[in-house]
């Protein structure tokens, strides 16, 4: 624990923010007039899990890919996160190196993204904030100090591009680092072989 805690110590201090998407960012305003109140927790609201709910488990054997199939995840991390099996495998992948905050946050966030209603986007945005965003949350991603601060304006005005800037960063350091080791990960081999 106290080792992933400096982990993301570290990180935070040696990234370097991307400020080319910062044209998407929604601008600062002390008092949203328009904002989405955040819904109250109820009192007898069960408390968040350990481990977000949306983890998957390994995937079933009959929707293993084709070796073609698995061979395109090689090309694109894309290509992993668009296939379902491709999907949990990097995920069992991640998670076996106690580090899947990354793709649970990516997850999280996609989901988020097709969300209409927005009583149930003002309630995801709260459990994406305190599960992957908030300093000290459990499963906090390793994002720049001005990514998170640009993302913590965005809740002010809820729209599906709210943690869009986080994300890609979040993307870009599964590509650059886990994404690299997958390919050379035993799971993944198996899968091509």
């Amino acid at each position: 624990k106290r080792a992933k805690h400096i982990k993301v110590k570290f990180g935070t201090l040696l990234q370097r923010p991307d400020h080319e998407h910062t044209e998407n960012v929604i601008p600062f305003q002390k008092k949203p007039e328009n904002a989405i109140p955040l819904p109250q927790k109820p009192e007898n609201a069960i408390p968040l899990p350990q481990k977000p709910e949306r983890c998957l488990e390994t995937p079933p054997k009959y929707d293993r890919p084709s070796r073609a199939e698995a061979s395109q995840w090689g090309k694109a991390l894309d290509n992993v996160l668009t296939n379902n099996y491709g999907l949990a495998t990097f995920r069992d992948f991640l998670r076996s190196e106690f580090s899947e905050e990354n793709i649970e946050f990516w997850v999280a966030c996609e989901d988020y993204k097709r969300t209409r209603e927005t009583s149930k986007m003002a309630a995801k945005a709260k459990r994406i904030y305190k599960e992957f965003i908030q300093t000290g949350a459990h499963w906090e991603v390793n994002i720049d100090h001005i990514t998170k601060d640009v993302t913590v304006r965005n809740l002010g005005r809820l729209t599906p591009m709210t943690f869009d800037l986080a994300q890609r960063q979040v993307f870009a350091l599964m590509e650059k680092d886990s994404y690299r080791r997958f390919l050379k990960s035993n799971q993944y081999r198996e899968i091509i072989k």
